[in-house]
């Protein structure tokens, strides 16, 4: 257990200093156009799951990469650990995030974020909040980017499952791009309130897209959720909640 702790420990540290040191880089990436902007910005995600790996022998394998498409779609994600933060830039295509827009006040680490040009909501807007969803999200569609939605809204734990919340599919709806489900078990090594990193490999599987043409956005949720809920029963080795 005191290994376990040391090398948490460890990665923990790297996380926490190294992100004032890029700051500057992102800054400084922000007048290169979105691609390169993109690449520059995710080197910082990609050296901490390099990181993890060394430091807690935590590492991760994809399975699905067939199921992504050749132009921009939404990704319904399972949010169960910061991990999937780091590891969706380097699973999907350039992409900007929903998230609340408190994450961009967050020192360092929210202002590195701003540089994606995430698709930040006031959660407490109501409708004008989903508006403002849509508007952004067809924004960054029409600039060639993907989006990925998190529709639990926040980190459930192994074994749980939180309310899908209808804004992704709302978004897909009046977009019109396919859904793309992702289903993993990062929330057995890294748990969303634990300072420790388990060794082990991370199962990711990416899932059929999901067609959005002509359809309502209920229908689109519930297919995203059955897919996902299905698959993380599968990979998961923690009982159901």
């Amino acid at each position: 257990m005191a290994v376990l702790y040391l090398r948490s420990f460890l990665f923990t540290s790297a996380m926490v200093l190294t992100i004032p040191l890029f700051l500057p880089i992102a800054l400084f990436a922000y007048a290169l156009p979105y691609p390169r902007r993109y690449v520059v910005v995710r080197q910082w995600a990609r050296s901490m799951l390099w990181w993890l790996r060394v430091t807690c022998r935590l590492d991760y394998v994809v399975h699905g990469l067939e199921n992504l498409p050749s132009s921009p779609a939404i990704v319904f994600s399972k949010h169960q650990s910061a991990w999937e933060t780091l590891a969706l830039q380097q699973i999907v295509p350039p992409m900007a995030w929903v998230l609340k827009r408190e994450l961009l006040w967050v020192p360092f680490f929210g202002w590195c974020l701003a540089v994606l040009e995430p698709i930040a909501i006031d959660r407490s807007a109501g409708r004008k909040a989903l508006h403002s969803l849509i508007r952004q999200g067809k924004e960054r569609v029409a600039a060639n980017r993907w989006i990925v939605v998190f529709p639990e809204g926040t980190r459930v734990a192994p074994g749980e499952k939180g309310r899908y919340a209808i804004g992704g599919a709302m978004l897909a709806e009046h977009v019109v791009v396919p859904v793309v489900p992702i289903a993993h078990n990062a929330g057995e090594y890294w748990s969303r309130r634990s300072f420790l990193k388990r060794p082990g490999t991370i199962q990711v599987v990416i899932g059929p897209p999901i067609p959005t043409l002509g359809r309502r956005a209920p229908e689109i949720n519930a297919d995203a959720e059955l897919w996902i809920e299905d698959t993380m029963a599968r990979i998961s080795n923690q009982p159901p909640g």
